[in-house]
């Protein structure tokens, strides 16, 4: 009875965006800011609808609640149940995002009537030349020199920025200081958390900071740590092949390159985001078979069983992973090193306190 999912696109107008979703594919309001599309969500600042097949209009929550394990997986926690553990967007920025920070699991609990934190990672999509992201602040700021750079307006100072490149990924933990700058597009995986706190917005008002809170959960102690991932490639068939990029405790992401035809499956123990990110193709599965191209995103139900993509594009698959059997063994198996594994996957390292 389940199939691939694909919802209405939910469009945040927040005042850094553009126009510019629309060269991914997506078909934007008639006029207006487009700053987000929010792809997969089960939010209350944000459901995603069903676009299509036999559940066309019913919201996910909904989805959720008739179907359960079913969509969700029987390998992971009720919790995900109760509460779906994913957010997919995609991001324009024709100018700079607020400098922000997000908190982790315990600190939202407490301070955000029991909201997630927010762990995120971006794939950049496009990048124009001279592309810039804020990424951590610089090894030496503490607490009290980036107060201080707060209250006398040199908050740039304290700040250390990466220039970026289209298939660039990068690792967000909780606690990092960030911010998308000006000219980029980007996919964010990430928990099911709206939770920022604004520590500096270009000189732009009416807008709140959240300074104290920031403060609060900003970790100063690691300063300097690699931004960008290469990840890890394994072999799918020719000219097909996945690269792990990043894995946590609260997700991982790969990169899809395909160019033929490969075949996954759903065995019931968790489920599957695809977002396309480039080119074309089409998914087939026991019942149906449906066009796939940039700009969408579809959840695949845990319990849907096998099916196969064909086509020449980039996507990228999220999923909740066991790192052990999902993520370590397989690389492992592919002549992968533990010192690889270590250095070239975003979060796991931290993950497995490796």
């Amino acid at each position: 009875m389940l199939y691939p999912l694909k919802f209405e696109p939910l469009y945040k107008d927040y005042v850094w965006g553009g126009r510019n979703l629309s060269l991914l594919g997506k078909t934007l309001p008639d006029e207006g800011i487009v700053a987000e599309s929010w792809e997969v969500s089960c939010h209350k600042n944000g459901s995603s609808i069903v676009a299509n097949g036999e559940f066309q209009g019913i919201p996910l929550p909904d989805l959720i609640q008739r179907f359960g394990r079913k969509i969700i997986g029987d390998s992971l926690p009720q919790k995900d149940v109760e509460k779906f553990p994913l957010l997919v967007k995609l991001i324009d920025a024709q100018n700079n995002l607020s400098v922000q920070v997000h908190p982790d699991d315990a600190f939202a609990n407490k301070n955000e009537n029991g909201e997630y934190g927010k762990n995120e990672m971006w794939y950049i999509i496009s990048a124009k030349q001279g592309a810039r992201l804020v990424y951590d602040v610089v090894p030496g700021t503490t607490r009290e020199t980036l107060a201080a750079a707060i209250a006398e307006n040199r908050v740039e100072a304290c700040l250390k920025t990466v220039d970026v490149f289209a298939g660039d990924v990068i690792n967000i933990p909780a606690g990092l200081v960030h911010a998308i700058g000006r000219g980029i597009v980007l996919a964010e995986v990430q928990q099911n958390s709206d939770t920022t706190y604004r520590v500096y917005d270009y000189g732009r008002t009416g807008r709140a900071l959240h300074i104290e809170k920031a403060l609060n959960v900003i970790d100063f102690n690691s300063a300097g740590r690699p931004n960008k991932y290469t990840g890890l490639e394994i072999i799918l068939g020719q000219n097909c092949s996945r690269r792990i990029v990043i894995a946590n405790n609260y997700f991982c992401t790969e990169v899809y390159h395909i160019s033929g035809k490969i075949n996954e499956n759903a065995d019931g123990s968790k489920f599957y985001i695809y977002t396309f990110t480039a080119g074309s193709g089409s998914i087939s599965w026991k019942d149906g078979k449906m066009d796939v191209s940039a700009g969408l995103s579809l959840l695949i139900p845990a319990s849907m069983g096998e099916y196969s993509f064909s086509g020449d594009f980039t996507a990228l698959k999220s999923y909740i992973p066991d790192l052990e059997s999902d993520i370590i063994k397989p690389l492992l198996n592919a002549g992968k090193s533990l010192q690889e594994i270590k250095s070239e996957i975003g979060g796991l390292a931290d993950a497995l306190k490796l």
